[in-house]
């Protein structure tokens, strides 16, 4: 029996847990489970990010199935974010196919304006009524086509982000709507961007599907957990106090920008390491071999 095999009970305790704190914030998906699959199950880095983009697609039309009973979801914004996010995915991924985004420069700079999203979104959190109330006049003066394009901007840049990280649907869009609808309610903000990421991390899932990066066998284990989790939390969300539910979000985002600083800072000793155990080559044997030779 495979570890992978051994191992489909925690895949589904893990997935449960991301999903539940999914339904109840609306993030933490990408931003939780791919770090996990990563250094919790030792699934390579490309197969995690596709994997759990098509885990999320599944998870989340569960999630947006209750949220749209509850009525917490707003049709509009989610169309206007996806008017940005789909485009982007597609282009992003054509780019996947050609180039090597991969590289420790990519990782680092990926990490590092997420983590100062993260943390920026977990202040306006806790902090909005004072920001919208600073700044209600400025927003005010914004035109509704004005409020409309930076909506759909602020969708593209999370499309480009997901695409590559699968990191990024819940955080910066919650934090797009939050700061462009201040006056939203915590949880029609969760249904929106739970319905919004529906289309996105489908398109993004199907593209790493394509590009070889899915594992169909933990994506399996994965939807065992995931999907009770979402509906449970969903199911929750609407019956949380408003500012409760906006400190979990915030304590949420405070945790994985916390996590994803750790990612900024290269192990030491990491070359090294490697070219001390790696078994000598055939040709490099072969040459000692000649050298010692009178």
């Amino acid at each position: 029996m495979s570890a992978i095999h051994a191992l489909q009970p925690i895949y589904a305790i893990v997935a449960f847990a991301v999903g539940l704190l999914v339904g109840m914030t609306g993030v933490g998906g990408g931003s939780l489970m791919t770090p996990a699959l990563i250094l919790l199950f030792g699934v390579q880095p490309a197969t995690a990010v596709g994997t759990d983009l098509l885990q999320a697609a599944v998870t989340k039309s569960a999630g947006s199935v209750v949220h749209g009973f509850n009525r917490t979801i707003d049709w509009r914004l989610a169309s206007r974010l996806a008017a940005g996010s789909i485009p982007a995915t597609l282009i992003t991924l054509a780019a996947l196919g050609a180039l090597d985004v991969n590289s420790p420069a990519g990782r680092i700079l990926i990490n590092a304006v997420l983590t100062l999203a993260l943390l920026v979104t977990a202040i306006v959190l806790v902090l909005r009524e004072r920001i919208a109330a600073r700044y209600a006049a400025r927003l005010g003066r914004l035109s509704g086509k004005q409020i409309a394009v930076l909506t759909i901007a602020g969708g593209a840049i999370v499309g480009t982000l997901v695409s590559i990280s699968s990191v990024g649907a819940g955080v910066l869009g919650s934090a797009a709507l939050i700061l462009l609808y201040p006056k939203m309610p915590a949880a029609r903000i969760v249904g929106t961007e739970i319905a919004h990421a529906v289309p996105l991390t489908l398109v993004a899932g199907i593209g790493h599907w394509f590009l070889g990066s899915v594992d169909l066998q933990v994506l399996a284990s994965l939807l065992l957990g995931s999907v009770p989790g979402i509906l449970l939390g969903s199911y929750v969300a609407v019956r949380i106090p408003e500012t409760a539910l906006r400190l979990v979000l915030a304590a949420a985002l405070i945790a994985v920008a916390t996590k994803l600083s750790f990612g900024l800072i290269p192990p030491s000793g990491e070359v090294v390491t490697a070219k001390t155990i790696a078994p000598p080559s055939d040709d490099q044997s072969s040459s000692r071999a000649l050298s010692t030779k009178p």
